[in-house]
């Protein structure tokens, strides 16, 4: 780097070569296209709320590279910004994230972005807007300007300083909706991958003959003092006629199937380990209802435990989360999970443990057995209790084998949503830039 092109920045990753090659193109497609600064094109909307609703955006509910907006359990506190249908949020936190979400209805979202807002429509298309900050050129200059070390985030000044090649708004719409186009197959793929995994709930149960008990959403229902007392639980939720249904109906499959109690079939493992690695997994790394392992930028710190292949993950906390992962390989995890080990492997195949520990049978028990108000879990000893059908080991095999091919399908038509929507990017990064070299 030669000393007369420091100014004002003394960083090294402000000067990273990945960062300047992203500079150089944009100087060459400025040859043939405007390229103006972010400032000219967009006014930086600061309207403040105090006192956000629930639906409130913070960087965990916008999906990274796609722009997608995501459940998740974080909720926003404090103040937070108005944005309104047509406004572009650009992550100030993380860069590296790419976190970027054109908004198709108003809301409010946290300080962690800012608020864009085309000041001309007939000029540049908001969803074109989005498309080029969520883009690689865009990403290879702001991943390497942060500053900040516990928070690292974009200046105010690089931000409003940022490049955006600017095409004729009929060029901005043909690629406008050729990514809309590629966004519908994405979802199309990733609906039908959800919905291979979330219909194996039904599978589970009609194959075991079971059903589930009609939902019950009473908010007052009596309880007998004699059943207070003898399970030694006061908490109303305890005994929620859901669960009392739930348990019926495991009481009845027991005339035709073993229902034991967990303890009876899984060690508790706790081997712990100091140093967690960076695979470590969190509540965060599971998804709800199918067990998937899912990207997330958590890391976990402090003392792990380690589970082996074949171990279930069950969560300690949050257990309305139904989050269960049925161990593919090695690996640590938080104290958020119970490590599960099978006793005897013939009598107990560890994916119809996974399956039927997340199914709506359990579910209806559990999300009603939690204890605390910070961060509410299930104790040792209602887990170790926890009751529920063993089929023969045929049958379990059986629901394993459909368990796996539908994993299997949902991969393989997640995977391909994925190199579909990648795809899509790189060519319209290629629409602006020329073919990448090969």
């Amino acid at each position: 780097m030669q000393r007369g092109s420091i100014s004002g920045r003394v960083n090294a990753d402000y000067f990273h070569p990945e960062r300047l090659l992203a500079l150089r193109a944009l100087r060459q497609l400025a040859q043939a296209l405007d390229c103006p600064r972010l400032a000219q094109l967009v006014d930086f909307i600061r309207h403040p709320i105090q006192s956000p609703g629930p639906g409130c955006l913070s960087l965990a509910h916008v999906q990274s590279h796609t722009g997608e907006l995501v459940p998740t359990n974080r909720k926003v506190t404090g103040s937070c910004f108005v944005f309104q249908r047509g406004d572009v949020l650009f992550a100030r936190l993380g860069a590296y994230l790419n976190k970027v979400h054109a908004a198709e209805s108003d809301g409010g979202c946290s300080p962690e972005f800012h608020v864009l807002r085309v000041k001309n429509h007939e000029a540049l298309h908001p969803d074109y807007l989005a498309a080029i900050l969520r883009s690689n050129l865009t990403l290879a200059q702001t991943r390497h300007m942060m500053t900040g070390n516990t928070h690292p985030r974009l200046t105010y000044e690089d931000v409003v300083n940022l490049v955006i090649p600017l095409p004729d708004i009929g060029k901005q719409a043909r690629l406008v909706s050729e990514m809309d186009a590629a966004r519908a197959e994405r979802r199309a793929k990733l609906a039908e991958a959800n919905a291979l995994l979330a219909d194996f709930d039904s599978y589970l149960l009609a194959t075991l003959g079971l059903a589930l008990p009609p939902k019950d959403e009473r908010k007052v229902f009596a309880v007998r003092k004699l059943d207070c007392g003898s399970q030694a639980r006061l908490n109303a939720d305890y005994f929620h006629p859901e669960r009392i249904l739930a348990l019926h109906a495991l009481e009845h499959s027991a005339q035709a199937l073993d229902c034991p109690r967990l303890a009876q079939l899984v060690d508790f493992i706790r081997h712990p380990i100091q140093s967690p690695g960076p695979g470590c997994l969190s509540l965060a790394h599971v998804q709800s209802h199918t067990g998937e392992l899912v990207l997330t930028n958590k890391k976990v710190t402090g003392t792990c435990f380690v589970f082996q292949r074949g171990d279930v993950l069950f969560a300690r906390l949050g257990a309305y989360l139904n989050k269960v992962h049925a161990a593919e390989s090695g690996g640590c995890c938080s104290p958020e999970f119970y490590v599960l080990r099978i006793k005897d492997s013939k009598a107990l195949h560890p994916d119809y443990l996974a399956a039927i520990l997340r199914s709506s049978l359990t579910l209806a028990q559990t999300q009603y057995m939690m204890t605390g108000n910070t961060h509410p879990r299930l104790t040792h000893e209602d887990v170790t209790n926890l009751v529920f059908p063993v089929p023969t080991p045929a049958v379990q095999e059986t629901i394993a084998a459909e368990a796996r091919r539908r994993r299997e399908e949902a991969r393989r038509l997640r995977a391909g949503a994925e190199a579909g929507w990648q795809a899509a990017k790189c060519w319209f990064e290629a629409q602006l830039l020329g073919p990448a070299p090969p």
